[in-house]
């Protein structure tokens, strides 16, 4: 049942929710693919719900991840009772795109899955999305918050209408309107601000709301379901609450130490940091002062801190709701974020701090509490999922499930994870992190960067010209372009059938 606080809080609009839910269409107009082969499962078995928590812009900087300076209980308590992913990967570092690849299970290439403002019925119109197959396998389907980029993109897929908060969600980054100032007028305000509790711009403690008293109604009707709960800090703007901002000491705020571009790395693997820069108070043009930089890094800390305590408050409705022992848990983060590393702030970019991802996963009956070294990309997600809830996924996916290695963690993981931003394309093995920059017009590689992480992890030291790497460069290339020279030519057939539940 609903708490009753919790109805009086939300209750404009639980009727409403009360009502979908009883009805539950099923009817789905969008062409799909076919499913490959059933997957087996015993006669008894009961599918487990599925929890999607998706976090904007966070990047792998938690106390859990080793990084005592940031406070994030919640994702750190989490992490004792999931797996964690150390080297997990987005495909495409900006909102839109990366999670398109994710519902989609497609890698992008130069021409699908490139911007922010992504559509995924505009750039791949004959997929399966991840929620459709779902639904169309008997799960009731739920999104709440920013998850696929534009609500009405791929809609039918959910049993309810995509629900966005009241103060609705500024897209700060989505290329087609940059400009200074831009045509939002929330781009006049400023990247970050201490507000009050109950200020509208903390739209997040709406959705926290939203997916309790959603759960509670999801578990009163006893049916599986995957409830896909999007939270937006800590993405610019960074405002939080002052307890949040409290909780770090600005004069201990370390910047970085590399807060320029190093000798060597070329200029199409740099930026302007534009979507930062259209927020009052930032320079237009130029590097940051110092204490510029260290008010940002405070107020994105700040925003961690506030995302970290409304993950907290849906984590904690699922054990009081009685849900957690068939119900899988994903904590995701759609891409990094650069603070200062390279000169470079916002993320857009083929280096580490942009690509490298956040990523928690807690199964019943799987281990937990233990961390994971292998390498897994954004796209594995999709087909281990539809293999953990004994539903076969599109044939076509670009990903690989990992569900049959978490009995045995140590196992997962995968030789490299390849990904793409503007005219760049990267590969990250477990050594190196390859990326190659090409004239789109023509095909050719203009400029290469090669960084090798065992001795160099903030990747300071372009190798890619050296001749005693010549071999590395190559042996890498190849495997790069065996993964995105098939893309453009690929097929996606256009076979309308519904997923089947194994028995």
């Amino acid at each position: 049942m609903v708490s009753r606080s919790l109805s009086h809080r939300l209750g404009s609009w639980l009727p409403v929710v009360l009502v979908a839910l009883s009805i539950a269409p099923r009817a789905l107009g969008q062409a799909v693919s076919a499913p490959s082969t059933a997957v087996e499962t015993p006669s008894n078995w009961k599918p487990p719900n599925i929890l999607f928590i998706m976090i904007d812009d966070l990047r792998p900087e938690l106390g859990c991840y080793g990084h005592e300076q940031i406070h994030s209980p919640h994702l750190d308590r989490f992490a004792q009772t999931s797996i964690q992913f150390n080297r997990a990967y987005c495909m495409v570092p900006t909102c839109g795109a990366s999670r398109a690849s994710l519902m989609t299970g497609l890698r992008p290439h130069p021409t699908r899955f490139v911007r922010a403002g992504t559509r995924i019925g505009r750039e791949a119109p004959r997929v399966l999305p991840l929620h459709t197959c779902l639904r169309q396998a008997g799960y009731t389907t739920v999104s709440l918050g920013k998850v696929i980029h534009h609500p009405e993109d791929h809609q039918n897929g959910w049993s309810l209408p995509p629900w966005r908060p009241t103060a609705g969600i500024v897209d700060e980054d989505d290329p087609p309107a940059r400009g200074r100032g831009g045509p939002n007028p929330n781009w006049a305000g400023p990247a970050f601000a201490v507000v009050n509790a109950d200020d509208m711009a903390l739209v997040d403690r709406e959705i926290a709301a939203r997916a309790e008293v959603q759960l509670a109604q999801l578990a009163d009707r006893g049916e599986p379901f995957f409830l896909a709960v999007g939270f937006i800090r800590p993405h610019l703007p960074f405002v939080a609450p002052q307890e949040s901002w409290n909780l770090y000491d600005p004069e201990k705020l370390v910047l970085p130490d590399h807060a320029t571009a190093p000798a060597g790395i070329p200029m199409q693997a740099l930026h302007n940091s534009q979507e930062l820069r259209n927020y009052k108070g930032i320079p237009a043009t130029g590097p940051f002062s110092d204490e510029l930089a260290r008010q940002l890094i405070h107020g994105y800390y700040a925003s961690v801190s506030f995302v970290d305590a409304q993950v907290g408050i849906v984590l904690e409705a699922v054990d009081r709701l009685g849900l957690r022992e068939n119900t899988i848990v994903v904590v995701w983060g759609d891409h990094g974020w650069n603070l200062g590393e390279h000169s470079l702030w916002c993320k857009h970019c083929c280096f580490e701090t942009s690509m490298h991802i956040p990523l928690f996963l807690r199964v019943p009956g799987k281990p937990q509490g233990l961390q994971v070294d292998g390498l897994v990309e954004t796209i594995d997600l999709y087909p281990t999922l539809c293999e953990l809830a004994g539903v076969s996924p599109p044939s076509y996916l670009h990903g690989k499930s990992f569900a049959r290695s978490l009995s045995q963690p140590e196992t997962i993981g995968k030789g490299f994870a390849v990904g793409r931003f503007g005219d760049g394309d990267t590969l990250r093995t477990a050594e190196y992190r390859y990326s190659e920059y090409r004239d789109l017009e023509n095909g050719r590689v203009s400029a290469r960067m090669l960084f090798d992480h065992r001795r160099d992890p903030d990747e300071l030291e372009n190798l890619a010209n050296r001749p005693e790497y010549r071999q590395v460069v190559e042996v890498l290339s190849r495997q790069l372009h065996q993964v995105i020279d098939p893309l453009p030519t690929e097929v996606i057939p256009p076979v309308s059938a519904r997923p089947r539940r194994g028995r």
